[in-house]
């Protein structure tokens, strides 16, 4: 259980004192509030605090902001800029050049690498909706996933049918899904109610790897194909970034992501000197287009010129 420390008309602070903060049933609901309210949920926690990835989502887009307090001051936790309490809310120091020490301060576990894939899929009125991130799971992972729930801890173990249920029930929803496997695996997918009874699905799924402990990029072609072979993906983007093998975030740099590849649906050409691979059956191919090796930030920009490419009217 938590409370709410400070309550404005810009804010709602709430302090988290615990080594891992997560994404539980009340910040979940707290995040819902602040919606519908017009404020920001300012999550404060010390340095030595790291956020569960789903959390961590959360805080990176609108909303959500992670203030960590490191001494007398404070920082954007996912930034690095500083922060002071100024007019009821966290805002910058305007006077801030560099970023916090402690953002800059050296992580407290190794940096391996988190591959993450999110794909996009419309389900029809009917059916399961549960195949396609069961059966990503159990090609990223070897096995099916653990558990699933919209906060955490997760609160069902897996059972297909049931998500199916929660989440046709519903105009959208967010669910947590779990793996089982060696590594840390876990995703977030989101489902909203598109024509005719059908279901929009965009799920993003993070595997943990140690720094000694590579992603097997180069399996990705036959990955995507075996997916594709059993589900009708619209497309799948993959990128790496730097960061804890559990999948946790410290209030430290780690590094930026980078692109990996990009699958659309169809036999699609790509723009001059960026080929595609066609992967999976040939009654609902994926062409795969390499960007590059996840590291490089050079990879962004084929990105955008192959997504200028595919947007632009084809002849």
């Amino acid at each position: 259980m938590s409370t709410v420390d400070v309550l404005t008309d810009q804010a709602m602070v709430v302090l988290q004192d615990r080594p891992v903060v997560a994404l539980s049933p009340w910040l979940s609901e707290a995040i819902g509030e602040c919606a519908d309210s017009g404020r920001t949920l300012q999550l404060v926690t010390p340095l030595d605090s790291r956020l569960s990835l789903p959390l961590r989502t959360a805080a990176a887009g609108a909303g959500v902001q992670w203030v960590v307090r490191e001494a007398d001051s404070y920082y954007e936790g996912l930034t690095g800029r500083p922060l002071h309490w100024y007019r009821n809310t966290f805002e910058p120091v305007p006077e801030a050049r560099d970023y916090a020490s402690g953002f800059t301060s050296r992580p407290s576990a190794p940096i391996g690498a988190q591959l993450t894939l999110v794909y996009r899929i419309r389900h029809s009125s009917e059916g399961d909706v549960s195949g396609p991130i069961d059966r990503l799971m159990q090609l990223l992972t070897g096995k099916t996933p653990g558990g699933w729930g919209p906060a955490e801890p997760l609160e069902y173990s897996w059972q297909g049918d049931r998500l199916t249920e929660y989440t046709r029930g519903r105009a959208s929803s967010r669910v947590i899904v779990i793996g089982t496997g060696q590594r840390v695996a876990q995703a977030l997918c989101e489902f909203s109610a598109s024509g005719s009874g059908g279901l929009a699905e965009v799920s993003t799924v993070t595997v943990g790897y140690g720094p000694d402990d590579p992603p097997p990029l180069q399996h990705l072609p036959s990955l995507v194909g075996a997916l594709a072979a059993e589900q009708t993906v619209a497309s799948l983007f993959v990128q790496l970034t730097p960061g804890r093998a559990d999948l946790t975030t410290e209030p430290r740099w780690t590094g930026a992501p980078a692109p990996v590849a990009l699958a659309v649906a169809g036999s699609v050409a790509g723009p001059a000197g960026m080929p595609g691979q066609q992967v999976g059956p040939a009654r609902s191919p994926l062409t795969l287009f390499p960007l590059g090796d996840g590291r490089s930030a050079d990879g962004w920009q084929r990105h955008r010129h192959l997504m200028q490419h595919l947007q632009s009217p084809q002849p």
